[in-house]
């Protein structure tokens, strides 16, 4: 990318970077509601166990970590004292069984995903034991998507053992950034020899593909040469896949991000040259750009359906393991049943007395109605393959398109200007300029955003 270019895309980050939502699902998790409670997970879940030997995406969170990282924005619980992970995992282990008694033919699983926390914060016997007892009760197939997160601090051989045995293979490690600067201001210390050392130890027992590392850029203290030199080293060990996440700043969410020093943060031109170059080193070193900030080996399977146009996303992240419905279990998992999104309660406490009372741990959630499904439609099909194809959505929902979205397509108008939507007679597609901003495509589309407008944001912002 030359400098006309760079300056080109800058003077429009200028104008387009605003706050909005990443559509890990649409409608987003703000809009749930503690309207949808458990007594509407068990009825939709007695809907669901009528769509026989269809099969199914699990997610296990396992919330701890010993210490927290500034930048974190996942739901984690900071403990030492092992006896209160030893007790979250009995009560996980009951809602598996609760869960898998109201699907009673429902036990396929084509994708399974540990998340955290971290999930490595336990011991290798207890990550057997719990993956034991979900094989008691799910049925992974042949060939499904068996992956886990892993801190390379706390990652031992014996847990990569395990692991393997087990029948894991995905692993995802996150870096972040390897500038010890940077380290130090998100209060994440990791050498590059931690990282190198899981992923060769990986290597050696089977992971030859399936391994991904995460990294952030608009972290504070990070500056473009330094960066570029972390991207580097990252190329060096050769992962299949990399995500490369925008940092989201949101301390009127997160509280603990209001310990780092906001003068500290790149402006945004300099984050967007920091995802720039290493978009640019990551496809100089012949990775393919996926989705939505994530790259692959050209014969990655992400990559391949890519190409092929069958990219699927969830709250798991991009997939090739597509399944009607997706249960979650865990403090506040969030899955999506039968065209409605449950997230279980929050606070341990919570979510033991609902184990406790025998119903599901739901807190709240979101039914969708019809309008909502098209829009999620639209929105996954341009998130994931950066094309609609209108006339594909016309016959199977029986509507004219363009008298439908009117007001969305003339909203676009602003984008198809800049250079990022191209509206086509029977297509929308995403340029390739336009994927930085496709978050700003989606949001055209988001009727729930368009109430918001002069609100307070909730949302990071898009680029």
């Amino acid at each position: 990318m030359g400098p006309d270019e760079t300056a080109r895309i800058l003077e429009q980050l200028r104008r387009f970077d605003r706050p909005g939502p990443r559509y890990t699902s649409y409608p987003t998790a703000v809009e749930f509601h503690e309207g949808v409670d458990a007594e509407t997970y068990h009825r939709t879940l007695a809907a669901a166990a009528e769509r026989k030997d269809a099969p199914l995406s699990l997610y296990a969170h396992l919330p701890f970590c010993e210490h927290r990282c500034l930048f974190c924005g996942c739901h984690v619980v900071i403990t030492r004292h092992m006896h209160v992970a030893e007790r979250y995992l009995e009560y996980v282990c009951r809602e598996v069984e609760m869960l898998a008694a109201r699907l009673p033919h429902r036990k396929d699983v084509v994708q399974m995903h540990w998340g955290g926390g971290t999930p490595t914060y336990f011991r290798p016997d207890q990550l057997e034991a719990f993956f034991n007892h979900v094989a008691r009760h799910f049925r992974l197939v042949d060939g499904a998507e068996v992956a886990i997160e892993v801190d390379p601090r706390v990652t031992t051989r014996q847990h990569l053992e395990t692991l393997a045995a087990l029948g894991f293979n995905r692993l995802s490690l996150g870096v972040q950034d390897l500038d010890p600067r940077v380290q130090r201001a998100i209060d994440r210390n990791q050498t590059y020899e931690e990282t190198e050392r899981l992923i060769r130890t990986a290597r050696e027992l089977g992971f030859h593909e399936g391994i991904n590392v995460d990294l952030i850029y608009g972290l504070p203290e990070q500056e473009l040469d330094a960066f570029g030199e972390s991207v580097d080293r990252v190329i060096e060990l050769r992962p299949d896949r990399v995500a490369l996440y925008s940092f989201a700043y949101v301390p009127w969410i997160k509280g603990h991000q209001k310990r780092m020093d906001p003068d500290t943060l790149p402006p945004p031109e300099i984050k967007l040259q920091l995802y720039l170059e290493g978009m640019r080193r990551f496809m100089d070193a012949g990775y393919e750009p996926i989705g939505m900030d994530h790259f692959a080996l050209p014969e990655d399977e992400l990559a391949v359906a890519a190409r092929q146009g069958r990219l699927h996303r969830n709250f798991m992240g991009y997939s090739v393991m597509p399944a009607p419905d997706m249960v979650a279990v865990g403090v506040s998992g969030i899955g999506e049943v039968g065209h409605a999104f449950f997230q279980n309660e929050k606070k341990l406490s919570r979510y033991y007395e609902a184990l406790d009372a025998g119903r599901m741990p739901v807190q709240r959630g979101y039914v969708l109605d019809a309008d909502d499904r098209l829009r999620q439609r639209v929105i996954h099909d341009l998130m994931c393959n950066f094309r609609l194809d209108v006339r594909s959505v016309e016959a199977e929902l029986d509507l004219p398109f363009r008298e439908y979205f009117a007001p969305e397509l003339a909203e676009l108008e602003e984008l198809v200007e800049a250079g990022f939507v191209v509206l086509g007679p029977h297509e929308i597609r995403v340029t390739e300029t336009g994927r930085l901003f496709v978050r700003n495509v989606c949001m055209a589309f988001d009727r729930y955003l368009r109430r918001k407008r002069g609100e307070r944001p909730v949302f990071s912002r898009t680029v």
